[in-house]
C-alpha cells in the first residue's frame, strides 16, 4: 500500500539548498558556496583556503541524512560538509569546489562514506585537487556489520561509525598535525568501529509515495540509510531482543577486533523519526549487555540522531574499540552545532538511594506503620477509604472519556494509580 507523503517542504527539488540556507542562519559560525543549486557546500565562516595553516577535513554525500553531514562542521570537526541531492552523492565540481575554498599548505583530508556513487566522485575530485596543486589523502569507513563478507562487491556501507571517523580526524587536525598523522588517525579509528541498524518502516523521499513495504508489525534488520534490503525481515520485538541481536552481530562478526576487556565507546544513533525516549530505552538497555554479557568497558555513551534516513523508524548501534588516545580525540572539544555537548569526562553513578525524611520529622517508625488492633472508629475509617478507592477505581474508563473531551485522557488513570496505591499501602 502507497500513497503520498506529508512534508513540511516547498518545491521538492530546493529541499536541500533550503535547508542549507537555514542550516547557516541558525548557526552563525557557518556559510554556504554561492553556487546554488550545482555547488552545495557548507563551510566553517572563519577559514579561508589561501590562509588556513592546519589540515582540512572534508566530508559529504548525498542528503537526508541530517546532521549528517553539514551539522558537524565546526571547529575540531569538519571544516567543510559537500553536500549532495537527496540520497545522491555530490558532483565532482561541487566537491572540489569545496576543497578549494578550505584547503591550505597543510592538505586536505576527504573522509568518504563507501557507497559507490561517493568514491567515484569524491575519488575523481582529489585527483583533479592533486593536479592542481593540493595535498590530498582519503579515508574511506565502510562499518556495516550487518551483511555477510562475501556478499556483494561494493563492500561495508558507511553507516553512523562516519560520524566517530570525523570527529577523531578533526580532533587531530585542530591539534596542528599533519596531513599523514590525520590520515592514519582517521584510518584506524575506520578500522575499529562497526554498526547495524534495525528499522520498522522505510523513509519517504520528498515529492515520492510512503511505501510500508515491511507491513504491519514487522521490523528489517541492517536495512540501509538510503531504504536498501537488509539482511532479514523479522516480526517485531522488544528492544531488549533487538539489542541483543544488533550487539552479537556487530561483536561475533569478526568485522571488527574487539573482545572481552576492550575499552569502547557506544552511538545510539535514531534514523529521523524514533522518539527520543527509545533511543534512551534503547541506551539504557544497551550499556549493561555491552557490561555483563560482552565483558566490556563502557567509556561514553552517545545518543541521538546522528545520520538519519529522512524520516525513517528505526535505530543503528555502533560500536568502536578506543584507546587513551582515541578516546582523547572524542573528547576533544568542538564547535561543531550537532555534536553532543558535555559527551566527556568520568560519569557518576547512574542511580542513587531516594532520600528518606528527617529523623527529626517523625517521632519512630512505628507513626507509619498500621495499628495493631483498630478501634470501632478505626474500621468505620478503614470501610470509608475502602469504598472511595474501589469507587474511583471503578470510574477509570468514564473519567478517562470525560477528561479526553476537554483535556489529555488520563485523568482515570491517573486516579486510579492514586486509589490502588491507597488500597495497597492500607494493608501493611
Amino acid at each position: 500500500m502507497a500513497f503520498q507523503g506529508k512534508k513540511l517542504i516547498n518545491n521538492p527539488n530546493d529541499v536541500v539548498t533550503e535547508f542549507i540556507e537555514g542550516l547557516v542562519e541558525t548557526y552563525q559560525g557557518l556559510q554556504y558556496l554561492d553556487g546554488f543549486p550545482e555547488v552545495k557546500v557548507v563551510l566553517r565562516a572563519e577559514v579561508s583556503g589561501a590562509t588556513y595553516d592546519k589540515v582540512a577535513v572534508i566530508s559529504g554525500g548525498g542528503s537526508g541524512h541530517e546532521p549528517a553531514q553539514a551539522g558537524y562542521v565546526g571547529e575540531g570537526l569538519l571544516t567543510a560538509s559537500i553536500c549532495g541531492d537527496v540520497f545522491a552523492s555530490p558532483t565532482v565540481d561541487s566537491i572540489l569546489a569545496g576543497i578549494r575554498a578550505v584547503t591550505g599548505p597543510m592538505g586536505c583530508l576527504l573522509v568518504v562514506t563507501n557507497y559507490t556513487g561517493d568514491r567515484l566522485n569524491f575519488g575523481l575530485a582529489a585527483e583533479q585537487a592533486r593536479s592542481e596543486g593540493y595535498k590530498i589523502e582519503t579515508v574511506i569507513v565502510g562499518d556495516d556489520c550487518a551483511l555477510p563478507k562475501s556478499q556483494g562487491i561494493a563492500g561495508r556501507r558507511g553507516l553512523a561509525g562516519t560520524i566517530l571517523v570525523n570527529k577523531v580526524a578533526g580532533a587531530v587536525a585542530a591539534a596542528g598535525l599533519s596531513l599523514a598523522d590525520v590520515a592514519s588517525e582517521a584510518r584506524r579509528a575506520s578500522e575499529v568501529v562497526g554498526t547495524m541498524g534495525v528499522a520498522l518502516s522505510v523513509c519517504t523521499l520528498p515529492g515520492q509515495v510512503t511505501s510500508d513495504r515491511l507491513g504491519p508489525g514487522k521490523m528489517e534488520l541492517g536495512l540501509g540509510i538510503h531504504g536498501e534490503p537488509g539482511a532479514a525481515v523479522a516480526d517485531l520485538q522488544p528492544v531488549d531482543v533487538v539489542v541483543t541481536h544488533v550487539l552479537k552481530q556487530i561483536l561475533e562478526s569478526n568485522y571488527i577486533p574487539i573482545t572481552r576487556g576492550n575499552r569502547v565507546v557506544l552511538m545510539i544513533n535514531g534514523l529521523g523519526a524514533t522518539p527520543v525516549m527509545e533511543l534512551m530505552i534503547a541506551a539504557g538497555k544497551t550499556v549493561p549487555k555491552l557490561q555483563l554479557e560482552f565483558g566490556l568497558l563502557v567509556e561514553r555513551v552517545y545518543t541521538g540522531s546522528f545520520m538519519t534516513s529522512l524520516d525513517m523508524k528505526g535505530f543503528s548501534i555502533s560500536i568502536m574499540k578506543v584507546d587513551q588516545t582515541l578516546l582523547q580525540h572524542l573528547d576533544a572539544s568542538t564547535k561543531a552545532p550537532h555534536w553532543p555537548v558535555d559527551s566527556a569526562g568520568n560519569r557518576p553513578p547512574a542511580k542513587i538511594p531516594v532520600p528518606l525524611p528527617s529523623s527529626r520529622s517523625m517521632k519512630s517508625d512505628e507513626l507509619l506503620s498500621r495499628p495493631l488492633q483498630l478501634t470501632e472508629q478505626g474500621h468505620i475509617l478503614e470501610v470509608a477509604i475502602e469504598a472511595a478507592a474501589n469507587a474511583i477505581i471503578n470510574m477509570r474508563d468514564i473519567l478517562n472519556d470525560w477528561d479526553s473531551t476537554v483535556g489529555d485522557g488520563d485523568c482515570g488513570s491517573t486516579m486510579y494509580k492514586g486509589a490502588t496505591a491507597i488500597l495497597d499501602d492500607m494493608k501493611k
